[in-house]
């Protein structure tokens, strides 16, 4: 059974999110196989990273801030983050054009842990072709299937290296 929850930071709005583990992950948000959230608004791709990864990496110390304009691949890495225990790589969910970096992430990257879903979000990006690209990124309903054996894959990772 999936258990729903109102996330969302103003009480007055509705977000219902489904809640794997101890992370949540919105229910209107299209998500990758590298943790990261897709979420359209209008003709518009916002994405950062989930709960789940933020809690993975630890706190962000760094963003890579790339130039609008920039084209991107969908699954294809187009800037980094770092956190004190990792460098990792931020992957398109779309393919398309860079309209903007979080201007705020540069002063501030531990937005993205403070509020993943939210105020820290990563990119905005115009998509190319986003009706064919969603059908291949995952939604609440399906997600669970596929995150679960990962969280547990990751937790016996952790405890092999003494976390």
């Amino acid at each position: 059974m999936q258990r729903k929850e109102n996330i969302a930071a103003d009480t007055n709005k509705e977000v219902t999110a489904l809640r794997v583990d101890k992370f949540n992950f919105p229910d209107d948000y299209y998500y990758d196989k590298h943790h990261f959230w897709a979420r359209v608004d209008d003709d518009v791709v916002v994405m950062g990273m989930t709960e789940y990864a933020t809690s993975m990496a630890g706190e962000l110390v760094f963003v890579e801030m790339v130039e609008p304009g920039k084209k991107v691949q969908q699954d294809k890495a187009f800037m980094s983050i770092e956190s004190g225990k990792w460098v990792g790589r931020v992957y398109a969910p779309v393919s398309g054009q860079i309209l903007a970096i979080n201007p705020e992430l540069e002063f501030d990257p531990s937005l993205v842990n403070q509020d993943p879903y939210g105020e820290g979000w990563i990119a905005k990006i115009k998509p190319d072709n986003l009706e064919a690209e969603l059908a291949n990124l995952l939604r609440s309903d399906n997600l669970r299937e596929w995150l679960e054996p990962e969280i547990e894959r990751q937790k016996k990772l952790q405890e092999k290296k003494g976390f």
